[in-house]
């Protein structure tokens, strides 16, 4: 009987650890949305099947061990916040995969990523042919985001929890210069590190500073 309390401990402690780690993460789900969150998934799933029927841990270790993985996810998640090389190491980085109708092959290579996956990603996309591709970005989950000639761009955020998309300016052939150009125009005296979220659309940035920033958001027109 004690044996059956002590799998019952453990598994209320480690369902409470995962509706934590949900909350403080600020996920509504598990679904894996970078190899990071694939990687804790797995971790946590691991740490708690391979615990609750091993009777040499008991319960306080168990906490423990929780405890301890929470520390360092939550460590690595203030990082990602504040580094963006940090976050390109840990979560990686879209890349362009196709532009101007012509493949990036230095691109293609360095991924590892095939011919036959690339065309069938785009056919998944509902494009046969590569000339028909204006921009296609290989996301971080492995979707691939395809822009068609004749049709609105896709909406890219140009900054994102205060760190600029690197990627994006790439393919805009601007510059970190010209991003805190366009955030001092809005609000004078800030940085890209007070904006939240920038937005890229039609042509106009359109930015929502964190909370400790003006409030609201306005447009600036971009200039080529």
């Amino acid at each position: 009987m004690d044996s059956y309390m002590n799998v019952f401990i453990k598994l209320a402690v480690g369902i409470l650890a995962l509706i934590i780690q949900i909350n403080i993460l600020g996920k509504g789900n598990l679904a894996p949305i970078s190899a990071m969150d694939q990687v804790q998934n797995y971790a946590l799933g691991g740490i708690i099947g391979g615990v609750i029927y091993n009777k040499s841990i008991s319960a306080l270790q168990f906490v423990m061990v929780l405890i301890i993985w929470t520390f360092l996810v939550l460590s690595l998640k203030v990082l990602k916040q504040y580094s963006y090389k940090i976050k390109t190491i840990i979560d990686g980085s879209p890349v362009v995969v196709i532009r101007k109708g012509e493949i990036e092959m230095d691109a293609v290579m360095s991924l590892g990523l095939s011919a036959n996956e690339l065309m069938f990603k785009l056919r998944s996309s509902g494009f046969d042919e590569i000339k028909e591709v204006k921009l296609a970005i290989l996301e971080q989950n492995g979707q691939l985001t395809v822009d068609q000639y004749g049709e609105s761009d896709t909406k890219y955020p140009i900054i994102q929890d205060g760190q600029i998309n690197q990627m994006l300016l790439s393919v805009l052939d601007k510059t970190d210069d010209w991003v805190e150009e366009q955030v001092a125009k809005q609000y004078p005296g800030r940085k890209a590190a007070d904006i939240y979220l920038g937005e890229l659309i039609n042509d106009e940035i359109v930015l929502y500073p964190f909370p400790d920033a003006k409030k609201g958001h306005a447009k600036v027109k971009k200039h080529h």
